[in-house]
């Protein structure tokens, strides 16, 4: 294969020696690793591989289904050649200067893998790149429009179809990915070298399972240049510490805020650095801020269920923020599963004639799970069974399998892009802060993670009045008449949006939906001076009966959702009152922002 020649740079040979001892400390390396790894299995004893998720059961339905329908396999045969036919005459045409025209198949704009030039430049790497679109577009249509196939058996095929079609992509591979040949040329195989390294490092610090590195954690510390934002922790239980922050302005509302992080990723996302931190920007606007800090959970906490949460969680912060201000009413925002945590407890109090929490704000929160998007995918009978049976016998669910599930919802980005860069580029992780914060994985307890998959995802019960009961109350979204509001990203992969405006239609006071650009994280964590994604309204006095009808009447805004929201809270009560110093509350201040139950890191446990 011709390679490319330009970028090819003049290097040194390397020394024979260290490539040799290089090589002897890979081979040591590889060699106790697979002992160790063979020494588990024998003491595991061997077992036929159980199909616990169901895939090789949907992907036999599938195909049973398919052959019933050869007219149509047929088609797609026919297609396929057909494509392929074209790509040839394509390539041929380019290849003898005739002109080629328009590609047969090109990326998505959005599709990160083929941005080097040489994948449009070189003949062979485009001719490459294409044949793998088309084939990639022929499996997926091929495998979804599968006649008789039920919806959970699709929806499974379709995941793990593409986490084939990603994983085979030639950007993926040392002799197919441009960038990677040229790297390969100019360092006489060195990147591999180092990248063999890296990959047995992310195996050993794995335990002997392969847990890519996508960041130098060193690089950062809580409280130095991440989760900065001056304050106090002034309240602890075994579920949570509550941090009080310093106020940056001489007034400040009346009503302080309570935000509620989900316990499956850690605050600090909300504080990130301080030009896009949301607590910073908060405090200066003149809120007295409390953020919920949860506990990372390990087996002592295996009997803390959903009710614990609440009750020695939201409820337990309730009570703290009263006692350490004064305030009568307090102001609440919670966080994707934080804020599904927090329509509970409103409903809860609702039920308790307890008017605390005059305002609630929900950041991309279902409360109705009748579609939770590609999350289904992992969400039957068969997989929670299997799932809780590993849960029960250590008491919680590791940390890194949950990560582990939301980046297989984006391979490319949060996968295979590392994959090219540690293993085949041989360079080390770039230094990001969100990376920092989304490797910082959490626990779940055992008992509150099966009762929230099978009582919200399964049965959808929240948004059936009486249909979970809390602390012996009966918990109805229809009994909130607090004002409410709610922000969602037209792009979110986790709470879709109509998922979420489906939900914030249950709830029987005042409540303002507003749709933001971006996704989950991106689309929340939005400054107002980054001046990115805008977000959409609607002027309608009450909700539209659906998210169709929200987005056909709303009108669109440029910038940032926050600046409408702190508009909206303002309405609801304005008054001023003297700055709240966490120093000079009713509560005792335990240690400074942020905490040390943040700072528990899974990882930096298995590497002690």
């Amino acid at each position: 294969m011709a390679a490319p020649e330009k970028e090819v740079a003049k290097s040194e040979l390397p020394d024979p020696k260290e490539v040799a001892k290089t090589y002897a400390e890979v081979a040591q390396r590889a060699s106790k690793l697979l002992a160790d790894h063979i020494q588990k299995q024998v003491k595991k004893g061997i077992s036929a591989p159980a199909d616990e998720l169901g895939i090789a059961q949907a992907f036999m339905d599938m195909m049973g289904k398919l052959l019933a329908n050869p007219y149509r396999l047929a088609q797609a045969q026919m297609n396929l050649v057909w494509d392929y036919f074209s790509l040839w005459q394509h390539s041929m045409m380019r290849l003898t200067g005739v002109g080629a025209g328009t590609p047969v198949a090109t990326p998505a704009k959005d599709d990160k893998r083929f941005k080097d030039e040489e994948w449009q430049e070189h003949f062979l790497f485009d001719f490459m790149k294409q044949s793998y679109l088309i084939a990639a577009r022929h499996i997926h249509d091929t495998v979804s429009s599968v006649d008789g196939l039920d919806d959970q058996s699709q929806k499974k095929v379709n995941f793990y179809t593409r986490q084939y079609i990603d994983a085979l992509s030639p950007s993926n591979f040392a002799l197919t990915n441009p960038e990677v040949f040229r790297e390969t040329v100019k360092s006489h195989g060195q990147n591999l070298i180092k990248g063999l390294n890296n990959l047995l490092r992310d195996v050993e610090d794995g335990g002997g399972n392969l847990r890519v590195k996508m960041t130098d954690t060193t690089a950062f510390e809580l409280g130095k240049n991440v989760a900065t934002t001056p304050g106090k922790v002034v309240f602890q239980n075994d579920m949570m510490q509550l941090l009080q922050y310093t106020p940056s302005t001489p007034d400040v509302s009346k009503r302080p805020l309570m935000i509620v992080p989900p316990w499956i990723n850690k605050f600090y996302i909300l504080d990130l650095r301080e030009k896009n931190s949301y607590i910073k920007w908060c405090v200066d606007q003149g809120h007295t801020v409390f953020v919920i800090s949860w506990v990372n959970p390990d087996e002592r906490q295996a009997e803390k269920s959903f009710d614990s949460y609440l009750l020695e969680g939201t409820l337990a912060a309730v009570d703290a923020i009263v006692e350490q201000t004064g305030a009568k009413e307090i102001n609440a925002a919670g966080y994707c599963l934080g804020g599904t945590l927090l329509a509970t407890t409103l409903a809860y109090m609702a039920g308790k004639k307890d008017k605390r929490i005059a305002s609630g704000t929900f950041f991309t929160t279902m409360t109705d799970f009748a579609d939770p998007g590609e999350l289904g995918v992992f969400i039957d009978e068969g997989q929670v069974s299997s799932l809780e049976k590993k849960m029960f016998e250590r008491g919680y669910l590791e940390g890194s399998e949950m990560a582990g599930t939301f980046n297989m919802l984006r391979a490319n980005d949060l996968i295979w892009s590392f994959v090219v860069n540690n293993y085949l580029m041989g360079k080390d992780p770039f230094p990001f802060d969100l990376l920092y914060w989304n490797s910082d994985s959490t626990r779940m307890p055992a008992k509150m993670h099966s009762f929230y998959l099978r009582n919200m995802y399964m049965k959808n019960l929240l948004k059936e009045p009486g249909g979970i009961e809390i602390g012996g109350v009966a918990i109805d979204l229809s009994k909130i008449k607090a004002p409410t509001y709610f922000i969602s990203t037209i792009e979110d992969h986790i709470a879709p949006w109509k998922s979420t405006y489906s939900g914030a239609r249950n709830f029987g006071g005042n409540v303002r939906f507003v749709l933001g650009g971006s996704g989950h994280i991106a689309g929340i964590v939005n400054p107002p001076a980054a001046n990115k994604y805008g977000y959409w309204t609607n002027p309608a006095a009450k909700l539209p009966a659906t998210a169709d009808d929200f987005f056909a009447g709303a009108e669109q805004h440029p910038g940032s959702w926050w600046t409408d929201w702190q508009a909206w809270l303002l309405a609801q009560d304005a008054t001023k009152v003297p700055a709240r110093d966490p120093v000079a509350g009713n509560l005792k201040v335990l240690e400074d922002a942020p905490g040390s139950y943040v700072k528990a890191r899974l990882d930096a446990k298995k590497a002690a």
